[in-house]
């Protein structure tokens, strides 16, 4: 199972010092990846914050811009959306944006993907909240279009869409009964967030056989969960735990403060925890 931790690209850390020290130092451990947000900000108050996301969360980096950024002071850790809100952007603009980020970062880019669910973004926007899964599936089938050739047709208009995408493995978010379709059509895994070991293992199950069912053979899990690391005994536990379940690739997210807290947690998660599992 792989190992990966968050990097904060909102709030008081999303500076290029701190993030560029925080990613670097995550370049020089043994962690896989590190995985970022996307939001395009919040109203003054969210009237339905179902998730308590957080006001300064409204604070935040372009996700594909940040993973450029990424790309630059980085050599070797992979990185990612958790997740990219497919709706919001353009399609042959996103298309375009990745394979730039492919091409700068020699392909170390991971897709993670959504539908969004913020009623007040999208109205900002301009864009149907009850269009969000189609626009999302059509986009995703544009990225394997474009990942294709780079002669494609847009609005009528034959058009040539250069360099062509090296299509990064795709990791499609959410609830598993809209998430694991999606992801057997078009994608390469599933990332559950903040699911128990005992309740995903079902879920997981189930997954790889529809998968298989399907042609696609094993695909990958990226689950997400806080590790509880103030008590190391639980959180080596927890992270065997979701091994055992058959995720292929675990993120631990948690708050930090410093560049050094940082590089203390990915010690932690790094060392210990890959060490006991």
């Amino acid at each position: 199972m792989e190992l990966a931790m968050n990097i904060r690209n909102w709030g008081p850390t999303a500076t290029p010092e701190f993030l560029r020290t925080c990613a670097q130092a995550a370049d020089k451990s043994g962690l896989d990846a590190i995985w970022f947000n996307d939001h395009i900000g919040f109203p003054p108050k969210i009237e339905n914050n179902v998730h308590s996301i957080p006001n300064e969360m409204g604070d935040i980096l372009d996700p594909l811009a940040f993973a450029n950024y990424l790309a630059a002071c980085t050599s070797r850790i992979k990185f990612g959306t958790a997740v990219l809100v497919l709706p919001y952007r353009p399609l042959m603009l996103t298309s375009k944006l990745i394979a730039t980020i492919q091409v700068l970062s020699n392909n170390r880019f991971l897709l993670g993907v959504g539908p969004g669910y913020l009623e007040e973004e999208f109205k900002a926007l301009g864009i149907p909240r009850n269009k969000r899964g189609k626009i999302t599936d059509e986009t995703l089938a544009f990225l394997h279009e474009t990942s294709e050739s780079t002669h494609i047709e847009s609005n009528g208009q034959p058009f040539v869409l250069a360099p062509k995408l090296s299509r990064p493995p795709i990791l499609v978010g959410g609830g598993a009964k809209v998430a694991i379709p999606r992801a057997i059509k078009y994608g390469d895994g599933w990332m559950p967030v903040s699911v128990a070991p005992a309740d995903l293992k079902p879920q997981i199950d189930d997954f790889q056989r529809q998968a298989a069912d399907a042609g696609r053979g094993k695909l990958g899990v990226y689950a997400m969960k806080t590790l509880p690391l103030e008590n190391m005994d639980q959180a080596i536990e927890l992270a065997a735990g979701y091994k055992a379940a058959g995720v292929t690739h675990l993120v631990h997210t948690q708050a930090y403060e410093s560049p050094e807290q940082y590089q203390e947690v990915i010690d932690q998660v790094d060392n210990v925890i890959r060490s006991k599992i």
